[in-house]
């Protein structure tokens, strides 16, 4: 939705009104929030060209010849949980339980990522709990308003069986038109931090852009975020391209028993809003992160690289450099207590390199990362596994 005057302006206030950090709040200058590097902007100047290269481009296994194996995630385990619980969902939706309090990340459980259920990309799995299966939510944090983040759908079936909703600047117009409490909404500007129940939840930088229509861009802001509770430090990446704002977070917040990474849906056109899994393995070094779940794949098709090129470069990558990168089936729990209690960074049951059995013909195709001076991890040829 597009931005009036008045709320422009209201918008403006609030920003100056609500940020009490030592840190610089995000700019909001003209109508529209920017980036730390104003000179990443996000236009439709490619927009024609990026349309062609869908149409005339052969694409490599864009999507699994055999279905996504998925883990359901018992009701039950979430109930009587003392954990600390991470559960990837598909995408980048993410369910966390800290000791029984449950709290999502940019749930999408819709068929597609669209503006329509009837055309845009399908999932290639089903999510492995279902909205009436939930429990009470204690809270919904949300990373910026793109449609395989924000889903209408899932929060109008959902807000009234959550306490609270975490947000970036701009978001929280989108979820009281949906239907959702005012109340139960907080907007947050980076390196604004909010206590709710055992977490402190900290919005953080990212380098993105935001809108759902030809006219909104930018309105909005988007954010990474920390999750602090008595036993878990955790990062969350959102949609971001590499840029020195990991290095201050890491500096800020870190070391993080385990940062959600995104991974997944870059290319040439755009290789400033979305990082090569190069450069997200970089981003988790400059964290101090102890342990990479990369997100943000294997659950919709956004992009031209093969379906399962994010997982597959991004962990020979990580052995490469002795970080330890996890990918459970998507609802297979990760119980970060017991790998923490048991000074253990890994298991088998994370090791799972799952994708390599859907695809008949699978190969390491790798995309060699735009020249960028900011991401240090070069990419390297890697070889078929055999």
């Amino acid at each position: 939705m597009k931005l009036n005057s008045t709320n422009a302006a209201e918008l403006q206030q609030s920003v100056i009104r609500t940020h009490k950090t030592s840190q610089p709040p995000a700019m909001f200058l003209d109508g529209k929030f920017h980036n730390q590097d104003t000179s990443v902007v996000q236009d439709m100047s490619k927009l024609g060209s990026i349309l062609w290269r869908y149409m005339t481009e052969k694409r490599i296994a864009a999507i699994p010849e055999h279905p996504v194996p998925v883990e359901v995630i018992p009701i039950e385990a979430l109930q009587q949980s003392v954990n600390t619980l991470i559960y990837r969902l598909g995408h980048s939706s993410i369910l966390m339980n800290f000791s029984g309090e449950t709290w999502l990340i940019d749930p999408v459980f819709s068929k597609r990522a669209s503006p329509v259920q009837w055309a845009g990309p399908a999932r290639f799995h089903q999510p492995p709990i279902s909205l009436k299966d939930l429990p009470s939510i204690q809270g919904v944090v949300i990373s910026h308003n793109h449609y395989d983040h924000l889903d209408y759908d899932t929060i109008r079936q959902i807000h009234a069986r959550v306490a609270h909703f975490v947000v970036p600047m701009g978001v929280k117009h989108t979820l009281i038109k949906w239907g959702v409490d005012p109340d139960k909404v907080q907007e947050l500007n980076w390196w604004q931090t909010t206590h709710l129940g055992k977490l402190a939840i900290t919005a953080t930088p990212a380098q993105h852009f935001s809108g759902r229509g030809l006219t909104d861009t930018d309105q909005s802001l988007w954010a990474s975020w920390v999750f602090k509770s008595e036993s878990a430090n955790i990062f969350y990446s959102g949609d971001s391209g590499y840029f020195d704002g990991f290095k201050q977070i890491g500096e800020q917040f870190g070391p993080f028993d385990i940062t959600l990474m995104e991974t997944g849906a870059y290319d040439k056109d755009w290789p400033d809003i979305h990082m090569h899994p190069q450069q997200t393995l970089q981003a988790h070094i400059d964290l101090k992160g102890k342990r990479l779940l990369p997100v943000h794949n294997s659950t919709f098709d956004l992009a031209m690289h093969p379906w399962y090129e994010p997982l597959e470069q991004l962990v020979q990558l990580a052995s490469a450099s002795n970080e330890v990168v996890l990918t459970p089936l998507m609802g297979a729990p990760i119980r970060l207590n017991e790998l923490q209690q048991a000074h253990v960074l890994e298991n088998q049951d994370h090791q799972q390199r799952w994708w390599r059995q859907l695809d008949p013909n699978f190969v390491d195709v790798i995309h060699k990362a735009p020249n960028n001076k900011d991401a240090t991890q070069s990419a390297e040829v890697l070889q078929p596994v055999t």
